[in-house]
């Protein structure tokens, strides 16, 4: 699957209209786990259940049959999604929160599958066909559409973002670009004094995004609350603060996507640590710069880039990979402030050094409880829905 996106200029009245249709999704998507909530026990919610009431709300509200039918049944989907999350949540005994569904109430994106859009001969333009309004949309990009049959558009999306609207269109085609082998084998050790060392000795320097932009984030967020609520200078202020952090988003997409593609171009084997995340962001005192390296990011694209090119990832359990010689294999303790390891044995190397060269031993001697990635779980699937495809790994999109 390949995503590609265009920006989409249009009139105010087409961009109020694409605001009434996200609005729809978000309606659709609530009732939908209302109507869960409510249902008794002994009645058994599924997917198809949720598709047949989404036909029951065209019937009773008239704005939800301005929609298209499916995109009708896309914002249902969205619903059965949370709520399947949580079964099997549930069932896997996953510790703490189970992640019951909520409500929604900052939809961005409405989803059209097969129908409710007509594509311009010169694939530049595209009307949305139901009764919302939208009208004629033109697209701006530099995507090459025009080699793709429409048969292959299997998906067509209208996401809001802080800087304007956009048309990603979901293509069946395989991405792949087999690459030569190399003979190359590299492990890595992600931190945040560096973004990354390699088992070579090589430091990537961590580019802070946040870091640099926040100074200028915190006077544009102070802009907010110098306006009045409800008046249109606030809510420019608002644009204005959410562009910012965009904007740093997009950086840190791009930094971590070129780095993996060239750190899978240029290695047969590609080893790094199969971190949690999501419980190291826990620490109140590093979790901004944690959030900041975005480490996972980083290892979403080393898995797609490995399936793209024939290459190999592998994540490794990262227990004892900083503390643990790599020479002597000793485990010699030392605290985080301590950044140099040294060893009775008399290697003295950089501590994440050190750990890189523990990371690819692991990786390479197979005994290490962590998985193989082939990259093909993280690409966009055909059946998916949005919010599926939108968790996956952006298939070379920049700005997903």
């Amino acid at each position: 699957m390949l995503v590609l996106e265009y920006k989409v200029k249009a009139k105010a009245n087409q961009y109020k209209a694409i605001d009434e249709a996200i609005r729809t999704v978000q309606f659709v998507r609530n009732k939908s786990i209302r109507y869960w909530m409510d249902t008794p026990k002994d009645a058994k919610i599924n997917r198809f259940a949720l598709n047949r009431y989404s036909t029951e709300l065209r019937n009773e509200f008239p704005f939800v049959k301005d929609l298209n039918s499916m995109a009708v049944q896309a914002a249902a989907e969205r619903g059965w999604l949370a709520i399947s999350r949580f079964y099997e949540n549930c069932k896997s005994k996953k510790s703490g929160k189970k992640g019951f569904p909520r409500f929604q109430k900052d939809n961005r994106s409405v989803e059209y599958k097969t129908s409710g859009w007509s594509l311009h001969k010169s694939k530049r333009r595209i009307t949305i066909t139901d009764k919302k309004g939208i009208g004629e949309l033109k697209l701006l990009g530099k995507w090459d559409i025009h080699s793709y049959p429409v048969k292959s558009i299997k998906r067509v999306r209208l996401v809001r973002r802080a800087d304007g609207y956009y048309c990603q269109f979901v293509v069946d085609v395989e991405c792949i670009d087999i690459q030569p082998p190399t003979g190359n084998e590299l492990g890595l050790d992600v931190g945040i004094e560096s973004f990354y060392t390699d088992s070579n000795g090589h430091q990537e320097p961590n580019p802070k995004f946040l870091r640099k932009a926040e100074a200028d984030i915190k006077r544009v967020q102070r802009q907010i609350y110098k306006k009045q609520k409800g008046s249109s200078g606030r809510k420019r202020a608002r644009a204005k603060y959410s562009r910012k952090h965009l904007r740093v988003s997009r950086q840190r997409n791009e930094h971590a996507k070129s780095l993996a593609r060239n750190v899978c171009r240029s290695n047969d084997l590609v080893a790094y640590e199969d971190l949690r995340v999501a419980n190291m962001i826990k620490n109140h005192c590093l979790a901004k710069s944690i959030a900041d390296a975005s480490w996972y990011q980083f290892r979403q694209w080393i898995e797609h880039f490995a399936a793209k090119f024939g290459r190999l990832a592998v994540a490794v359990s990262p227990q004892y990979t900083s503390q643990q010689c790599s020479q002597c294999k000793v485990i010699v303790k030392n605290s985080l402030s301590t950044r140099t390891h040294v060893c009775s044995c008399g290697l003295i190397l950089h501590r994440d050094w050190n750990a890189a060269k523990n990371i690819l031993l692991k990786a390479t001697t197979g005994g290490h409880p962590g998985s193989q990635a082939s990259g093909d779980g993280a690409s966009t699937l055909l059946e998916a829905t949005l919010v599926e495809q939108v968790l996956s790994v952006k298939l070379e999109s920049p700005r997903l």
